[in-house]
Formats: structure tokens, sequence, C-alpha cells
């Protein structure tokens, strides 16, 4: 099943996940490309979900994680990235952007 793979784009037309994709090196960028390629593919299997927010699990250097929320059954939309050890500060800031993310949706139709 393919999967529709998008970022998160907020209203001031900052993007939160390229935002973190460009500090990365190109080991790390590869292994997030990797994430994202098999995410399209379906292969959710990574994911833990963490109230409504899923955290993709890169089992690879520090521990790099990717936020992001499905949107029905062919929609994930991609919020941002963070390490292990940035992990509970990255969850907060993603479930931020999830929240502002359902607003846009609700109130002035927002499609990614």
């Amino acid at each position: 099943m393919d999967i529709i793979v998008k970022d998160y784009i907020r209203a001031d037309q900052s993007n939160p996940f390229q935002q973190w994709m460009k500090n990365l090196d190109r080991h790390a960028k590869s292994k997030v490309e990797q994430a994202i390629f098999r995410l399209g593919m379906g292969n959710t299997s990574a994911i833990n979900w963490l109230g409504g927010i899923g955290e993709y699990r890169i089992d690879w250097g520090p521990g790099y994680r990717i936020y992001l929320v499905q949107d029905g059954a062919k929609l994930i939309i991609l919020f941002g990235g963070g390490t292990k050890q940035r992990q509970q500060a990255d969850i907060t800031h993603a479930k931020m952007l999830y929240q502002e993310y359902k607003q846009r949706k609700k109130s002035v139709g927002y499609t990614p």
C-alpha cells in the first residue's frame, strides 16, 4: 500500500521537518530518507504511537526519531525529528505542531 508522505508547512511557510533535516550530516540524512521511503511504501512497523503522535525510531547513531501523524489511510504528515537525548522535548514540540495542524485544517481547510 502506497502512502503519501508530506512535510507540515506552518502558516508562516516554515517547514519544521526540513529545518531539522538541514542540520544532519549526510549519513544521518540518508538514514532518514530511507525511513521516509519505507513509510511511503506502507511500512509503519517502526512507529511507536504516543497520544496521536507517531515516533518513527531509527536504530542508528544517537537514536534518531521522526515525529509524524497519520491522517487517514494514505497520508503521513512529518512534523520534525530529533534524537533519543531530546526525546521528551521533541515529542512536546511535535504535539504542539499537531494541534496547530488540526486547527488549521479545521478552520481554513489546510491541505498539505
